[in-house]
């Protein structure tokens, strides 16, 4: 398997993965996820086996590294008081713009994987195959948490 160079590789998809990261733990921990992400699939480039998927392994390694900043957060002291969140015009220059702060609480509650799979399907446009892939689950199973998350979403904004 030849394998491209991975900067090509980043150049390809790093505008959806950091889109994915910022609907996963937000527009604060985003930065830091994407981070971790290439740094983890440089190390592991080499190793992967031939006819991946790259996409949906990039995929992969993101959820995974935000799963642990979800874990990380969990274990971080709680505040007395929080400042608010400072407004900016992007996100390290990714072309993403924070997401509405009502709409973001909304995806935020959502269950992991139909939060995962929303923000799959609707910000990196990943096909259910792909999403599949990424959250280790049939095509099937991934529309229906697609289709589950979408229907919680109307709900709350019904």
């Amino acid at each position: 398997m030849t394998l491209p160079p991975f900067q090509a590789l980043l150049d390809d998809h790093a505008e959806a993965i950091h889109r994915f990261l910022v609907g996963l733990v937000g527009p604060a921990e985003a930065e830091d996820c994407f981070q971790e992400t290439f740094l983890a699939a440089l190390r592991s480039y080499t190793r992967l086996r031939e006819g991946s998927n790259l996409r949906a392994w990039l995929f992969t390694v993101a959820r995974s590294k935000a799963m642990d900043a979800h874990r990380r957060s969990r274990r971080a002291p709680v505040p007395v008081a929080e400042p608010p969140e400072p407004r900016r015009s992007g996100n390290g220059g990714h072309g993403v713009e924070p997401v509405d702060g009502d709409l973001w609480a909304a995806v935020a509650a959502l269950p992991e994987k139909q939060r995962a799979a929303v923000v799959l399907r609707f910000t990196c446009d990943l096909s259910h195959r792909e999403i599949g892939r990424v959250l280790d689950c049939s095509d099937d199973a991934a529309r229906r948490s697609v289709h589950e998350g979408v229907k919680r979403l109307r709900e709350v904004w019904a």
